[in-house]
C-alpha cells in the first residue's frame, strides 16, 4: 500500500482512536462525551540516532517500509523489518515480544512525510511502549546522514 493511502488511514485512525471521556454534570440526567486524542509520538533526527548507536545505547529500531522499498535496498544496521499492517500481531512474537516496554524504540519508513512511521509509533504506544520516537525524514534522511546500513537478510 502506498504512503498516501497510509496517510489517510493514519488520519482516520487517529480520529477513531480518540479516547472517550465521560463527564457527568451534577443535577442533570445527561452525560457529555468529550474525546481526548492520544499524544503524538516525538521525532528524532538521523544525527541523534547515529549518536545513540555510536554510544551503544540500547535502542530497538523498527523498519516499516513497504515490501518493495525493503527488498530493493539495505536497512538501518540492527533494525527489525515489520510490515505495518502486521505490527500489532508481530508484537506477540519474538523479537518484539521480548523487547522491554521501557526501552527506546525508533520507527522509520520511506514515506515523504513519515506517515507509516507515525502510525507504527502510535501502535507501539498503544501497546504499552513508553519511549517511542519517529526517525524524522526516515530512510532518505538516514542515507543523507551517512548512517550505518546493512544488507537485509536473504530469505
Amino acid at each position: 500500500m502506498n504512503c498516501e493511502r497510509w496517510f489517510v488511514l493514519m488520519l482516520l485512525s487517529s480520529v477513531s482512536s480518540a479516547t472517550p471521556l465521560y463527564v457527568g454534570v451534577p443535577g442533570t440526567t445527561f452525560v457529555t462525551v468529550v474525546t481526548q486524542k492520544a499524544s503524538a509520538p516525538d521525532f528524532m533526527s538521523a544525527e541523534q540516532l547515529k549518536a545513540k548507536l555510536a554510544r551503544n545505547e540500547p535502542v530497538t529500531i523498527i523498519d516499516v517500509r513497504d515490501t518493495e522499498s525493503y527488498l530493493n535496498q539495505n536497512k538501518i544496521k540492527g533494525s527489525i523489518h515489520v510490515k505495518l499492517r502486521r505490527l500489532s500481531y508481530r508484537l506477540s512474537m519474538p523479537p518484539l515480544k521480548d523487547a522491554p516496554r521501557d526501552r527506546e524504540v525508533i520507527t522509520y519508513c520511506a514515506c515523504p512525510h513519515d506517515e507509516a512511521s507515525i502510525r507504527a509509533a502510535q501502535i507501539l504506544l498503544d501497546a504499552g511502549f513508553r519511549r517511542v520516537r519517529v526517525l524524522q525524514g526516515g530512510w532518505q534522511m538516514w542515507l543523507k546522514a551517512n548512517g550505518q546500513t546493512e544488507a537485509r537478510p536473504r530469505a
